[in-house]
């Protein structure tokens, strides 16, 4: 006889209490395999699958597109055989459709695909499901049940929730698409150009967007109660310089002009970064939340922000201090890109203990940016442009940036932030001090 298994929400990342349900998965109803992913939530971190530790058929399931699930709350029930082929026949009038795969197992990684078993999901029909539910609510069916034949879902052709979830957001109807990847698998490419025809239409018939009051939700909600408590609880001050960037930048020609990867400016940043915590380590801390002491991290884990799909993060670079200047190029390059496809697992948003902040990228000159609580220290870096410059005692035209620093005035006084800002700003106008601290 069935017995009804309750899946509850579990811990998705450190720190996270609960995720907002994005697409359910499956159906009431239908037979799933164990460790088959249910249901796809987004987290202030990132968008997951959650998979089911148990086999069997669903019974119920918990919690509407949109709505917000606790940690620990129930997902679905799953009606999970007792043992191996006990669901074989239910009292003596006829047999019961058998539960696939109905055996519990660990529960795998968040998100992580199975391999394929050989199959489709199944949905078992009205008729069919009848007697599995009645089985695991433990009532006895006398009357013979004659199983329906499973009703053939529309397959759509697409794997990664990533296009699914733009297709939704865009009102794309995946079912119209015709694929243009392996075996017609409908590609981001094929969602865009969809996206691009529907704007190409006739402006008469695009409806007019109603005002109204959009809710914080996922990545958008962690991002404002973050920052909203970093305002909040730590006293941040603000101080920055003008850098002559002329000869970093013609370090990083040299440095490409010879074989192998190629330096970003973000990389020979971010090893500047490095050597001036070494020089200044108070800055690489972060205040006890009680607010009655100090931690000093022993280790960089270099945050820096990156611009996603979902919205602005901030990736963590694990033991900065202990790579190569290369080997910082490639971590970074690494995470951009995980970020602009929203790939970036929760372990590489987390653990900061010090952030870099290019909002030159943007265009923009200078910022008085916001601590990544709980973190002690900021740097901000504008656009590098050309500007007039007093240089060696004549006017000239140089390649200028301005450095901006912000910090948790309860770690240091304005002497040690000041002290790291025109260290950074002197790696910059001249990168050979750098080899003094190598």
């Amino acid at each position: 006889m069935p017995v009804v298994r309750e899946f509850k929400l579990p811990d998705l990342g450190e720190g996270l209490t609960g995720a907002e349900v994005v697409r359910w998965m499956v159906e009431v109803g239908e037979v799933i395999a164990v460790d088959q992913p249910v249901v796809e939530v987004e987290t202030a971190k990132a968008v997951v699958e959650v998979p089911c530790p148990y086999g069997g058929v669903v019974t119920a399931r918990y919690g509407e597109e949109g709505e917000e699930i606790a940690v620990g709350a129930p997902l679905v029930t799953v009606a999970v055989a007792a043992a191996e082929g006990s669901a074989g026949a239910v009292g003596s009038e006829g047999p019961v459709a058998p539960v696939a795969e109905a055996v519990e197992r660990p529960l795998v990684g968040y998100g992580v695909a199975e391999p394929d078993r050989g199959g489709r999901r199944r949905r078992v029909g009205v008729a069919a499901a009848a007697a599995p539910a009645a089985a695991a609510a433990a009532v006895a069916v006398a009357a013979p049940v004659a199983p329906a034949a499973p009703a053939a879902p529309v397959v759509v052709p697409v794997i990664s929730p990533l296009v699914r979830r733009l297709a939704r957001e865009q009102g794309v109807d995946l079912t119209a698409l015709t694929g243009s990847g392996p075996d017609g698998l409908i590609m981001r490419a094929d969602v865009e150009r969809a996206v691009a025809a529907k704007v190409a239409a006739p402006a008469a018939a695009v409806p007019v967007p109603q005002e109204g009051v959009v809710p914080l939700r996922g990545l958008r909600k962690a991002v404002a109660e973050k920052l909203s408590r970093s305002h909040r609880e730590i006293p941040a001050a603000t101080c920055w310089v003008d850098a002559d960037a002329t000869e970093l930048m013609a370090l990083r020609r040299q440095l490409n002009a010879t074989p192998g990867p190629k330096v970003s400016v973000l990389a020979l940043l971010a090893r500047i970064c490095t050597v001036a915590l070494a020089r200044f380590p108070e800055l690489n801390s972060s205040v006890t939340e009680d607010g009655s002491g100090i931690i000093r991290h022993s280790a960089v884990h270099l945050g820096f922000a990156a611009q996603g799909e979902r919205g602005l993060v901030v990736p963590v670079v694990r033991d900065a201090q202990s790579l190569t200047t290369e080997q910082l190029g490639e971590e970074l390059g690494r995470l951009t890109a995980s970020a602009r496809d929203g790939s970036l697992a929760l372990a590489e948003l987390t653990g900061g203990t010090f952030t870099l902040n290019n909002y030159g990228v943007f265009g923009v000159d200078g910022s008085t940016p916001i601590l990544n609580h709980p973190e002690a220290a900021m740097l901000g870096v504008g656009r590098i442009v050309a500007k007039p410059w007093v240089h060696e005692g004549e006017l000239a035209v140089r390649e200028v940036t301005q450095l901006s620093f912000t910090f948790d005035h309860r770690v240091c006084d304005g002497g040690t932030a000041g002290g790291f800002l025109r260290f950074v700003a002197d790696c910059v106008e001249h990168p050979g001090v750098l080899l003094r601290q190598l």
